[in-house]
C-alpha cells in the first residue's frame, strides 16, 4: 500500500461542511458570517506524549481530543481539522484502529477531516483544529479578575495515576487501573461545557501540563495571583475512586501537577456561581471550586489546616529530562 492509497482508504470521506476537503493542495472552508475562526495545533510524539503500548484506537481518539480540548477552553464550536502523520511503516491493522478512534470522536463533535500530510518516520501525530466563536465571546486566559472563584471540571490526576502505575511507583486494584488508564488514553474534551461557559466564565484554559502550571498561564496573562485550597483533594467530585485509593500526598501531587487531564480550569465571578453549576449540570460534568483569584502575584497552595504549603509542584515541561 502506498501513501495515497493509505490516505484514500483510512482518511478520506465525503465532505459535509467544507467547500473542499481532502484531495487538493488546500481545503476550502466558508465560515459563518460574523464568526471568528479559532485555530489550535497539538503534536503527539511516541515516548514523549504516549506509550508504545497505547491501543491504536485510543491514540486516534486522544490525538483529536487534546485539540478539541483547546477549542473547549476558548468556548469555540469545532468545525474541521487537519492531520499530519509520520509512520515508521504501514500497518493496516494499526491504521484501521487509529482511524476508527479518530473518526468516532470527530463524528461525535461534527468535526470533519479536511486535509493533512503523511510521511515515513518515527511515530508522530500532529493535528490542527479549527472552530468558530462569535466576536467577543471567546474564553481567554487574560480576563481573570481579582475575586473570581477558580473552578475545574471533571476529575484530575487520573492520567498521572495510570502513568505512575506503569512506572511501578503505585499499586492499584485492576478496576481502578482500568479506569485511570481510560482517562489517560481517552480523555473527554469538554466542548459542550466550553460553549455553556461563554458569558459566564471570565478566563479559561484546559489542563494539559498540570493544574498549577496551566493556572499559572492564566495568572501571568491576567496579571493576578491565586490561592488554591486542598480540602477538595481530600474528598470531592474532582477526585475519582481510583485517586482516592492512594495516599493523600501522592493524590495531591497527581491532582495539582499531574497533567494530561484535559479538563477545563476557569474563573468566574462569585455572583455567577449558580450559572457555573447549572452549566455543569446541563453538560453532565461535575464542577468543583478549588480557590480564588487574588491581587498578589503567584500561587499560594494551602494545606488542610489553611496554612501555606512551601514545596514546589512541578508541571510537565516538554524539554525537561
Amino acid at each position: 500500500m502506498g501513501e495515497f492509497d493509505l490516505i484514500a482508504r483510512y482518511f478520506t470521506r465525503p465532505g459535509r461542511h467544507a467547500v473542499l476537503g481532502v484531495g487538493d493542495d488546500c481545503a476550502l472552508l466558508q465560515p459563518q458570517a460574523g464568526m471568528q475562526l479559532a485555530v489550535s495545533s497539538d503534536m503527539l510524539v511516541e515516548g514523549r506524549h504516549f506509550l508504545s503500548t497505547t491501543p491504536a484506537a485510543g491514540l486516534g481518539h486522544k490525538a483529536l481530543a487534546v485539540n478539541l480540548s483547546d477549542l473547549a477552553a476558548c468556548g469555540a464550536k469545532p468545525l474541521a481539522f487537519t492531520l499530519a502523520l509520520a509512520l515508521p511503516f504501514i500497518d493496516e491493522n494499526w491504521l484501521a484502529g487509529f482511524s476508527k478512534g479518530l473518526w468516532d470522536l470527530a463524528d461525535a463533535h461534527g468535526c470533519e477531516l479536511i486535509g493533512g500530510d503523511t510521511t515515513q518516520g518515527p511515530l508522530n501525530i500532529c493535528i490542527t483544529v479549527l472552530g468558530e466563536v462569535p466576536p467577543g465571546d471567546a474564553l481567554l486566559r487574560q480576563h481573570a479578575q481579582v475575586g473570581d472563584d477558580i473552578y475545574i471540571s471533571g476529575t484530575v490526576g487520573d492520567a498521572r495515576l495510570a502513568l505512575e502505575f506503569f512506572k511501578g511507583t503505585v499499586s492499584l486494584e485492576a478496576t481502578y487501573f482500568e479506569a485511570a488508564r481510560l482517562r489517560m488514553d481517552r480523555p473527554t474534551p469538554r466542548v459542550e461545557l466550553g460553549l455553556a461557559l461563554r458569558g459566564v466564565a471570565n478566563a479559561a484554559i484546559d489542563i494539559s501540563d498540570g493544574l498549577l502550571g496551566d493556572l499559572g498561564h492564566i495568572l501571568q496573562r491576567s496579571q493576578v495571583g491565586a490561592v488554591i485550597e486542598t480540602a477538595w483533594v481530600q474528598d470531592s467530585a474532582a477526585i475519582s475512586d481510583a485517586m482516592q485509593s492512594v495516599a493523600f500526598n501522592k493524590r495531591l501531587d497527581f491532582a495539582l501537577a499531574g497533567g494530561d487531564d484535559y479538563e477545563l480550569l476557569f474563573t468566574a465571578p462569585p455572583d455567577q456561581a449558580d450559572e457555573v453549576l447549572e452549566a455543569g449540570e446541563q453538560c453532565g460534568v461535575s464542577i468543583t471550586c478549588i480557590g480564588r483569584i487574588t491581587p498578589v502575584a503567584g500561587v499560594q497552595v494551602l494545606d488542610l489546616q489553611g496554612l501555606p504549603i512551601s514545596r514546589r509542584f512541578a508541571s510537565f515541561d516538554h524539554f525537561a529530562h
